[in-house]
């Protein structure tokens, strides 16, 4: 035992990997701490999508103390963590990472990867519920305190055991926390925002669901609406017309994509069939034409208040069929388990100017909308939000109204501690064929730790060779005029 101590000494470390099993945590144990030496990760099962069939080689992993905790918060909280402490070369750092969708399992395993290779101290958890609990939303059935460990209590409970684990292992103080997520992510991000900020130094979040709630209750009223009104249906060939004619007019440089979906005044009631016309293919019947305008404006109460909003221009409108058969339950639970806690509840009842409100004051606590973050600025704590412009998971445009929420809350001028980035052509999270590859991570460090504010990023596309600056919000990349489109010395940051 001298021998490991001594080794343990000389690495830099307080104590063994193994000897961690002995720390004590309050409302939390520790399963196991073991080393595990250099070599490819392969995720558990449910630890988020395989990687494309394009994607390259998987890189080897450092040699790290890995940490299993359990937490438990209240006596329903049942909060799986996985902590992964480098042997060797560690930053002095923390990167905390995020989860997709309902969760139910640690997803963030390509980021903590990429973080244990920095030298960073890198922790998942899988929000206090799993597949045992059931798919979607079925785990809140009878668990209020599982609905608030979801909503951001495990996150928090992670961060705050997580560097007590750190503080007992290193011999040395830790200098930052950081944390990085999207979709489910990137409300997690802006809930500790609101909630926790003395949690991270620094915060990346993507793709912000941070209205779940009313998200979700937009997605499930659309299907509902489908089912009792089968003229809204779009069939392909509706759906091509309007991608077609929205690229023909506002897809200046012929990419594919839109570089600044905002920039495109494309009015679609301009594709109406005309009165007294035959209807074809290529022209909007009224039911048509309300359901386009309803995926691009946004879903609305009989008041025009917006519950959830609509896509950008140029993320191409689906095809929209009708059923009688229930919402899908990715979406429904949030009404029909989060909200009435009822398994059978029958969406033909469901009214959203009466049954929103009501499903807000029930667990309106799930969303991050709080634009106040003076307290997380205070602190002087960094957030780097992103969207991609083409995400036909969850719009873009919800990024943006965040974002401006909070400079309406705070003033015009907060560039000095939250930036914007907006990727043209990347889909959720990443993929599609904009740059949809950029380096967050030393962007945020080099904004928390060296105050050099990241006007642009560096964007990629490995399959195409794309590159391009991904600008910080209003501005956006111009192309100069000449030269290789794909080459990014041919396009500056400007405003529109």
């Amino acid at each position: 035992m001298i021998g490991l101590f001594t080794m343990a000494l000389a690495a830099g470390l307080n104590m063994p990997c193994e000897q961690l099993a002995g720390v004590k945590l309050e409302r939390a144990s520790i399963g196991s701490a073991a080393t595990v030496a250099e070599g490819i990760f392969t995720a558990p099962a449910g630890g988020g999508p395989p990687p494309p069939p394009n994607a390259p080689p998987p890189k080897p992993i450092p040699e790290h103390c890995k940490v299993t905790m359990v937490l438990k918060p209240t006596a329903d909280s049942n909060i799986n963590v996985e902590l992964w402490l480098p042997t060797k070369n560690w930053n002095g750092k923390f990167l905390a990472v995020g989860n997709g969708g309902w969760a139910g399992a640690i997803q963030g395993w390509g980021d903590m990867q990429e973080a244990l290779r920095r030298g960073y101290a890198t922790a998942g958890t899988d929000t206090g519920h799993s597949a045992a609990d059931g798919p979607a939303g079925m785990f809140a059935l009878g668990h209020p305190e599982k609905i608030v460990d979801f909503a951001y209590r495990a996150l928090h409970d992670m961060t705050v055991k997580s560097k007590r684990v750190i503080d007992a292992f290193y011999s040395a103080p830790l200098d930052y926390s950081y944390y990085k997520g999207c979709s489910t992510g990137g409300r997690q991000g802006v809930m500790a925002a609101q909630r926790y900020p003395g949690d991270y130094d620094g915060i990346i979040a993507g793709a912000l669901a941070n209205r779940h709630i009313h998200m979700h209750t937009a997605g499930a009223y659309r299907q509902m609406q489908l089912a009792l009104n089968p003229d809204e249906v779009l069939p392909e060939s509706k759906a091509k017309v309007v991608n077609d004619a929205v690229l023909a007019q506002c897809d200046t440089l012929h990419e594919g994509f839109l570089n600044n979906p905002r920039q495109c005044s494309f009015d679609y009631a301009s594709l109406a069939c005309k009165a007294g016309a035959s209807t074809t293919d290529s022209c909007l019947t009224p039911g048509e034409l309300k359901s386009v305008q309803t995926y691009y404006g946004g879903t609305k109460n009989k008041k025009g208040e917006l519950i959830f909003s609509g896509q950008a221009y140029g993320v191409p409108i689906p095809a929209m069929a009708s059923s009688q058969d229930p919402p899908n339950p990715f979406a429904f639970d949030s009404i029909r388990i989060l909200g009435f806690q009822d398994a059978s509840y029958d969406w033909r009842k469901f009214d959203l100017d009466r049954d929103m409100p009501i499903i807000d004051k029930k667990v309106g606590f799930v969303d991050a909308t709080n634009p106040d973050l003076r307290a997380y600025e205070a602190t002087g704590g960094k957030l780097l939000l992103y969207a991609g412009w083409r995400d036909n998971g969850i719009t873009p445009e919800n990024t943006v109204l965040y974002y401006e929420s909070v400079l309406r809350e705070m003033g015009p001028q907060q560039d000095d501690w939250m930036r914007l980035f907006l990727v043209p052509g990347m889909m959720h999270c990443g993929g599609g064929p904009g740059p949809n590859s950029f380096d967050s991570i030393t962007a945020l460090e080099q904004w928390r730790e060296k105050g050099l504010a990241p006007a642009a990023m560096l964007g990629t596309n490995r399959e195409s060779g794309l590159k391009r600056p991904i600008c910080a919000y209003p501005e956006a990349a111009k192309y100069k005029g000449s030269g290789d489109l794909k080459d990014a010395a041919n396009w500056v940051c400007a405003k529109p």
